[in-house]
């Protein structure tokens, strides 16, 4: 009674947790590909706090699209701007404020679609998806140029790699301002920011640096991947600050020396590192959905005759861990570390570099996470195999403890003591299975949070119907794989990667040896199918990852039960054994 009273339980738990899989599917891991709401224009800024974020970012509300897509016309139209053109970022310099807030990353499409375009990171002000980056001064009974300021540049004036391009504005006291702009083949602008007193007195002035962003087209923020606000001070990066407790504090000054400071996407970034000189940090709420990160330098006296200068290196770009790692080498502390590797930094960039390397000689990002999975459970096999080795011997010993537990079933302190003589006596020790579970677990987690980390993996196609390994699984069975015009609830979206997620897990549970308890053992029945449910939304990556190492496992079982037969036939007979209860007990109330 007792036994079937906990099968209730768990299958009315297990029906509970599926069915509030789908709000919380939604609010902890939206779809990569869910379609977005549509909203009339004029209501867009109410509703544009609706949609939860999705891994990508970006716009999520129908009608902030398309006012996007119209401000932007405008804008990029008007006169006054100076076009940035180089390998990495494309996009163009506006002279009012001398503002950064045209940038596309010429790398990475915005879809699977090849004709999506690029990505857009940086946007005008007033924009729906407003983010640009702005290098400026205040100063203490000097006029200094503004938000409105019109910045003077050269007859044809492009920034390129080869080709910097310095912007100058002169104010009626006789100070000239200077903000010279350099960019690299990637995803780095740096920015020269010079003042020549020509007055009569001197003038004290503080240069600043900053990025503005909205929240509307942030990525979402998990427990174990960074997306916010970020920066490095004094060494360390900081990854515990988010929107919200920028909002609810108004600002957060960071303590310390700040090596860089700005706001992170998962797969995008946009920070600014000082130069030489020291700076402070701090984030700002500027209004309802509007963020700012900020750079100060100390304030300095410019004698008359006299030029100051200071440097900001502004990154707006994709998270490539090899042009992170450049950047670190030129000097940006711990900017490779801008990806949130996480506590398992030391096995997931090996195993990273490992998957980038096989992705470059296949050519095939799903092949690489297979032949990935198989080098792992290649090296971790010796481990599984002293593991079985252990299981053996406890079996093995499995009827001696049981006599020992009969024979001083009173007394169980000469009972504890008995079963760690024979032990001792047969050489087995009972935490030697546990161990090398434990030496697993940092391991397969690494694997697991490198393809979460991996912008290598967006956009990746597979096999057949699979063109994005970093989104779900986009063929439903119960839509007929798309035949049929709706999209299944979260909890329902099974495709056909999930359902073999769950065959492959099955077959692996049915090696393990039996439960004890019989309503573990039907909730071990119940779990590979509970899993396929879980794992549904996932990235397909993830799941080809999962599967491969299901079927890995199941080939390793049956190894390992070849060469350990007792285990085999002690979970042959303790299964008889519970048939045969079974069986006495239901004769019995019958």
């Amino acid at each position: 009674m007792q036994n079937q009273r906990n099968l209730i339980l768990a299958v009315l738990l297990t029906a509970l947790i599926l069915l509030g899989w789908d709000a919380g599917v939604r609010y902890f891991y939206p779809h990569a590909n869910e379609p977005a709401k549509v909203a009339p224009q004029a209501e867009s800024t109410s509703t544009a706090g609706t949609t939860k974020p999705t891994r990508e970012g970006g716009l999520r509300d129908a009608a902030d699209m398309a006012l996007e897509k119209q401000d932007l016309k405008v804008a990029l139209a008007a006169p006054g701007r100076v076009p940035v053109v180089a390998p990495g970022l494309s996009g163009s310099i506006n002279l009012s404020g001398a503002v950064i807030d045209d940038l596309v990353l010429n790398r990475h499409r915005e879809t699977v679609e090849k004709d999506s375009g690029p990505v857009r990171i940086y946007s005008p002000a007033g924009t729906p998806a407003q983010q640009f980056a702005q290098v400026g001064w205040v100063g203490e009974g000097v006029v200094t140029p503004d938000g409105r300021t019109v910045w003077t540049a050269p007859a044809g004036a492009k920034l390129t790699p080869a080709t910097p391009v310095t912007l100058t504005w002169s104010n009626a006291t006789g100070q000239t301002f200077a903000i010279t702009y350099r960019i690299d083949e990637n995803y780095l602008i740096t920015a020269s920011q010079a003042v020549r007193n020509g007055g009569s007195g001197p003038v004290q002035l503080q240069p600043f640096a900053l990025v503005n962003r909205t929240d509307r087209t942030a990525s979402l923020d998990t427990w174990n991947v960074q997306s916010g606000p970020i920066g490095a001070f004094d060494g360390s990066v900081n990854f515990a600050t988010n929107y919200s407790t920028v909002a609810d504090a108004g600002t957060i000054q960071e303590p310390g020396r700040t090596d860089w400071i700005g706001f992170t996407d998962i797969y995008w970034m946009s920070v600014l590192a000082p130069q030489g000189a020291p700076a402070k940090g701090s984030f700002r709420k500027v209004s309802a959905d509007i963020f700012r990160a900020d750079l100060i330098y100390d304030s300095a006296v410019v004698q008359p005759g006299q030029t100051v200068a200071t440097t900001t290196r502004i990154f707006a770009g994709a998270k490539e861990h090899t042009v992170l790692d450049a950047y670190e080498k030129q000097g940006i502390a711990n900017f490779g570390l801008a990806i949130d590797w996480g506590w398992f930094r030391w096995f997931e960039k090996p195993i990273f570099w490992l998957l980038v390397k096989l992705f470059s000689l296949v050519g095939n990002f799903g092949v690489a996470i297979i032949l990935l999975t198989l080098i792992v459970r290649g090296i971790m096999f010796p481990v599984a195999q002293r593991q079985f080795a252990s299981m053996a011997a406890m079996r093995a010993i499995q009827p001696k403890m049981k006599a020992l537990q009969e024979r001083y079933k009173d007394d169980k302190q000469v009972q504890q003591q008995k079963i760690m003589e024979l032990y001792k006596q047969e050489k087995v020790n009972p935490l030697a299975g546990c161990l090398p579970i434990f030496l697993q677990i940092p391991v397969f987690f690494a694997l697991y949070k490198t393809l979460i980390l991996s912008i290598e993996m967006r956009h990746q196609p597979f096999v057949l119907w699979i063109k994005d390994l970093s989104a779900p699984d986009p063929a439903h069975i119960l839509n007929l794989f798309g035949l049929l015009d709706f999209q299944p609830p979260g909890f329902l979206a099974i495709g056909v990667l999930a359902l073999l997620l769950g065959v492959t897990m099955y077959f692996q549970f049915k090696l393990n040896p039996a439960q004890m308890d019989p309503a573990q053992q039907q909730i071990f029945a119940l779990m590979p199918w509970f899993m396929m449910f879980v794992m549904a939304p996932f990235a397909a990556g993830l799941l080809i990852y999962w599967i491969t190492s299901n079927i890995l496992t199941i080939a390793q079982q049956k190894f390992l039960y070849s060469r350990h037969p007792q285990l085999r036939e002690q979970q042959a007979k303790e299964a008889d054994d519970k048939a045969r209860i079974a069986a006495r007990d239901n004769g019995a109330k019958a």
